[in-house]
């Protein structure tokens, strides 16, 4: 028997009267800002285990896979960096095809403001939102090859997209899980692209307008030998998807003890 929809509220853009602007955290307890008028609206989600047992990152633009990593301590940036970056190197090369793939970020968050404290990581994010636009996905690629303009300008003459490779890295996600939208069911005029603004850099993404036509999935209970990846951009312009919507939201079912959400996701650079 498949498993009904939750009904939960995701927090979306209500207008574009108002200036926009998405002011990231930095870690270490505090919030990320969102300039503009984000109401809750609630949604059914379904269960992607039951009712998206396939899906494809140029159609719906996520896909659950199994892959178990070696990785002891997900907080050893050397073990980061030596061990999980080729075990998602290698995920990703089998998983799309691609011929070269660059990782530029690992983001660790956690839903314990101690734990958030302690680690010095960001929150669960809690806006519906997708990484990048059409124009911020080339500047991150010129940004990440700042070092070297001719090589940026020869990647950009092939199809690239970014993907994020997101897991739990604390256990069994009991609440405030990723929540992803089936691409195929977003409009372009869904999307309003949004500046972001970091102390690092400053940058657009996109925000979302609710809208009943959405299809949203999340996975319940990932655990740590799961790997959610979804697109965050895509330079082909020939229908596939090239965004992808997310967020997470706390689950009316989560047992009143589930602990603090702690995941970690890597964002890449994939070059066919």
């Amino acid at each position: 028997m498949q498993a009904a929809p939750i009904k939960a509220n995701l927090k979306f853009l209500a207008n574009v009267d108002e200036p926009l602007v998405y002011i990231p955290s930095k870690g270490g307890g505090d919030q990320t800002e969102h300039v503009g008028n984000f109401p809750m609206r609630e949604v059914a989600i379904h269960d992607g285990r039951h009712h998206k047992r396939v899906s494809s990152l140029d159609v719906e633009g996520f896909k659950l896979v199994r892959q178990a990593s070696e990785v002891e301590n997900f907080f050893d940036d050397a073990q980061v960096e030596s061990t999980y970056h080729e075990e998602v190197k290698a995920l990703l090369t089998e998983m799309t095809g691609a011929a070269r793939i660059e990782i530029f970020d690992d983001t660790r968050r956690s839903t314990s403001l101690v734990r958030q404290k302690i680690k010095k990581i960001r929150e669960a994010a809690d806006i519906v939102h997708n990484d990048y636009t059409a124009l911020s996905g080339i500047k991150r690629l010129r940004d990440c090859f700042a070092d070297d303009p001719d090589e940026a300008d020869k990647l950009l003459q092939r199809r690239f997209a970014i993907v994020n490779v997101w897991r739990s890295i604390a256990g069994p996600i009991y609440n405030h899980p990723l929540v992803l939208c089936d691409a195929a069911t977003v409009k372009p005029e869904d999307l309003v692209s949004v500046e972001r603004r970091a102390e690092e850099r400053t940058g657009e993404l996109q925000v979302a307008l609710h809208d009943p036509g959405h299809r949203w999935y999340y996975f319940p209970e990932m655990q740590m030998d799961e790997a959610l990846l979804f697109k965050t951009f895509d330079s082909e312009t020939d229908g596939r998807s090239r965004f992808t919507i997310h967020s997470s939201f706390e689950d009316p079912n989560a047992p009143v003890d589930a602990p603090p959400r702690e995941s970690i996701e890597t964002r890449c650079l994939l070059f066919f």
